[in-house]
């Protein structure tokens, strides 16, 4: 039987879960060159030795969140491969926990935070998403395993397949609102595009009988 965290590292736990909620809140409002780790430890209510305890500069707790809104999105994607049931049904299952993502507010706003320091500073980009591709996403993955149980086409590139399909539903559901401000969709226009982004993906590489 597992035990309980001890007292102390309960605490520090909770201390660094206040220090990212808090910087996530100071990053929306404020974007990276406007938040100060200051302010970040007065909005979590900590010293500013526990900030740098956690996280050495801004950058490593920039990167921190960042790779919390990866986990956070490809979690969602981890749908096991099931082959007793139909692609599509599997598909849209997956697809459909991604919507709910690309529709939260936080998401969205930390998204913006997150581009556009990657735009001031290539470098860090560059090593963000180097840590990041060294995991490889749910949906490649199921993709993958489909391929081998023959009922999607051999012979492409899993990775290559999986970003064609999430880009066709972030083409309708997350760069529109990203970069143009437009309004999150409504359930009925997120059901019609899943379904045909599902439809023209398994339209392409279903395997033939």
């Amino acid at each position: 039987m597992l035990s309980e965290p001890s007292s102390p590292t309960l605490l520090t736990h909770r201390k660094r879960e206040a220090i990212l909620q808090a910087a996530i809140s100071e990053f929306r409002a404020h974007g990276f060159a406007g938040t100060s780790m200051d302010r970040v430890a007065a909005v979590a209510e900590v010293s500013k030795r526990t900030v740098y305890n956690h996280f050495p500069s801004k950058d490593e707790l920039f990167a921190a969140i960042l790779t919390q809104l990866w986990q956070r999105a490809q979690g969602l994607l981890a749908v096991a491969y099931d082959p007793q049931q139909p692609l599509r049904t599997q598909l849209l299952e997956c697809l459909e926990q991604k919507m709910r993502l690309l529709n939260d507010s936080s998401f969205l706003d930390l998204s913006r935070v997150a581009i556009a320091e990657m735009m001031q500073s290539p470098q860090r980009a560059q090593a963000m998403v180097a840590r990041l591709a060294e995991k490889e996403e749910g949906l490649v993955t199921w993709i993958r395993a489909a391929q081998l149980d023959q009922r999607l086409r051999a012979g492409v590139d899993p990775q290559y397949a999986a970003d064609q399909l999430q880009g066709m539903v972030k083409s309708f559901a997350f760069w529109p609102q990203l970069a143009l401000g437009q309004p999150p969709l409504e359930a009925a226009q997120q059901q019609r595009v899943l379904a045909d982004c599902v439809d023209m993906f398994l339209g392409f590489y279903a395997a033939r009988a």
